[in-house]
This record gives structure tokens, C-alpha cells and sequence, in this order.
């Protein structure tokens, strides 16, 4: 079975349900972005949401990725940088216990997170404090790491260290694994675009992007923006929340849809359709069991608070995977 290697920020989230959008106004955050904050910043959030209903759960967008793979059996691996903290002591244990290996090290500030404020409708909008995530580098990468794997997944928002994320993709190339870049928040797509579109030119296989994603990288929406996504990679998926999702390789076009769930919070439903379409092609299956499984995972994701699931659900998770 192919192994899959993610690289990202390592992050735990602080999940907090919002009674309404009032509270983004107030602390200036565009609703669905994710807003890069100090650490004064994310307290204010902190601060702000005490008074809130909240979760807590190990996060970042290729640790989401990964943990969806381990869950359904695939060998993973994860590097990312902590604090030496309780944060980061639960970041660490919770890698451990989805037999995830850590590929985890220590940096000087405190364990990164994701303040996660969800709106009546399911947008999440995240202020997030990198703190010691940010200190992953280059250096912290080797080829030794990257051997026996497969596949390379890493997340867009790596590309805030253009060094790491370009070091990452050299190497995974070297050693011939298939790599995956999941896009990031749209602002960090318009930000950074010049430097990620040469990156997934030069170093990609298979993209994934929403539909802001999509729009930020290539100015355009629906069919023509997973057109322009599939240009220079072999597949590119293109997802589209309610609508489902489209999926091209090469010629080969294919949609799939939703399936039937109440959306309670759309966090990590973007990450886990990442594991269900990866876990599908390691398995050989079709574009479009892939991207059917890919729904499957993420439908179930959105029903819960956060980004994790208890065993009951991924127990009908693998039932509708394996009726397919």
C-alpha cells in the first residue's frame, strides 16, 4: 500500500460557534478568510470568544489530510514544528494515536493556532497564530524523510515560506513520489499568486482548489477555471461545496455530487475530501469514485464541530466507501 507524507502547519484549532457575524466586524475579519495574526492578535480573539461555546482539536490543513488517511489505513507520515507546550503535547499525542508518524520538532515559540469562528451558516473564518509552525524550514527536510513514501501532500498556505514549500517539492520529485498541493485561503492565492502558479507548474501532480481558490489563481469560475487549473498538472480538482465537484485529467471530465447531510461546520471538509480522493487513487479506483468518496468524507466532516470524527462515523464511513 502507497504511504502518504504531509508536510504543513502544525496547528490546533480552537473551534468557537458564533451566535452571528457581529463578532467578525468587531474583530475585522472577512468572513470564510483565513487572516494571518501575531500572537497579541489571536488573544484578542482569545479574549473575545471566552464566552463561547468551544472545541479543541488538532488541526492544520495537511494534518487534517493525513489524519483522514490514517483513519482509513493508509501508513502516513507528518512533518510539521511545535512548541514545547501542552498545545504541542497534545498535537504530538494525537498524531501517535492515529498511528501517524511524527515527523514533529520543536521550535522556540509557542504551539501554533487556529482560531476557528463558525458562523449560523457553517463558514468558518480563521485568525491563526503560526507560532512556532512558522519555524519549519528547509533545513528541517531531508531526503532520508521522504523515502518510502509515495505521495506528498502539502497544504498552500506553505507558501508564506516559499524556501520550505519549493525545498519539499524538489525533494519529493528527486525521490519520485506524486505530489499534491491542496490551495489555500483565497487572499493567500491573490497574495502569493506569482510564486504558486510557477510552483504548481513546475513541481505539482494534482491540485485541489475551492472555488474562491480557484477564482483567485486563475481569474475565472466553473469549467474554465478547472481548465486552467489542469493545464500544467495531471489532475485538478476543482471543488465546489453544495455543487459537489469537478475533476480533470487530461481529457477526462467527470462531476460528482453531495451527499445528504446537515451542515453544522464546513471545517476540514476541504481537507478530508483530499483524503478520500488520495486513499481512492492509491486504491486504483476511477476519477469518479475517487471524487465520490472524496464527498463521502467530507459530507460526514461537516456534520460535526471540527474537523475530527468519533469512530462510530468513520464506521459508516468505511460502510459507504466499501457499497460503493
Amino acid at each position: 500500500m502507497s504511504k502518504v507524507l504531509g508536510v504543513g502547519n502544525a496547528l490546533v484549532d480552537i473551534l468557537t460557534q458564533l451566535e452571528n457575524d457581529q463578532l467578525l466586524e468587531i474583530l475585522q475579519l472577512p468572513k470564510g478568510s483565513m487572516q494571518l495574526v501575531d500572537e497579541s492578535a489571536a488573544q484578542k480573539v482569545v479574549d473575545a470568544t471566552s464566552g463561547y461555546q468551544q472545541e479543541k482539536a488538532s488541526g492544520g490543513s495537511a494534518a487534517n489530510t493525513i489524519h483522514g488517511l490514517a483513519t482509513l489505513g493508509i501508513d502516513t507520515g507528518f512533518v510539521g514544528k511545535v512548541g514545547d507546550d501542552d498545545l504541542g503535547a497534545f498535537f504530538r499525542n494525537d498524531m501517535s494515536d492515529h498511528t501517524i508518524m511524527p515527523h514533529i520538532t520543536f521550535g522556540s515559540q509557542p504551539t501554533g493556532k487556529a482560531n476557528a469562528l463558525i458562523s449560523p451558516d457553517s463558514e468558518r473564518t480563521f485568525a491563526t497564530y503560526l507560532g512556532s509552525a512558522v519555524e519549519l524550514s528547509s533545513d528541517d527536510l531531508s531526503d532520508e524523510m521522504f523515502k518510502n513514501y509515495k505521495y506528498l501532500h502539502v497544504e498552500g498556505y506553505l507558501v508564506l515560506n516559499q524556501d520550505l514549500i519549493e525545498t519539499a517539492f524538489k525533494i519529493a520529485k528527486r525521490n519520485g513520489l506524486i505530489t499534491c498541493i491542496d490551495l489555500a485561503s483565497f487572499n493567500v492565492v491573490e497574495d502569493n499568486l506569482e510564486f504558486l502558479t510557477k510552483l504548481v507548474n513546475d513541481y505539482v501532480d494534482i491540485v485541489f482548489a475551492n472555488e474562491e481558490e480557484a477564482k483567485a489563481y486563475t481569474g475565472t469560475e466553473g469549467r474554465d477555471a478547472l481548465d486552467i487549473l489542469a493545464e500544467n498538472v495531471n489532475i485538478a480538482v476543482l471543488k465546489l461545496g453544495k455543487s459537489g465537484s469537478m475533476i480533470k485529467r487530461g481529457d477526462e471530465v467527470v462531476q460528482v455530487g453531495v451527499i445528504d447531510v446537515k451542515a453544522i461546520d464546513t471545517t476540514g471538509a476541504g481537507d478530508l475530501y483530499a483524503a478520500g480522493f488520495i486513499y481512492g487513487l492509491i486504491n486504483g479506483f476511477s476519477l469518479e469514485k475517487c471524487g465520490r468518496i472524496g464527498a463521502i468524507l467530507s459530507g460526514h466532516v461537516i456534520e460535526k464541530v471540527g474537523p475530527k470524527m468519533d469512530e462510530n462515523t468513520w464506521t459508516q464511513i468505511k460502510s459507504e466507501i466499501a457499497a460503493l
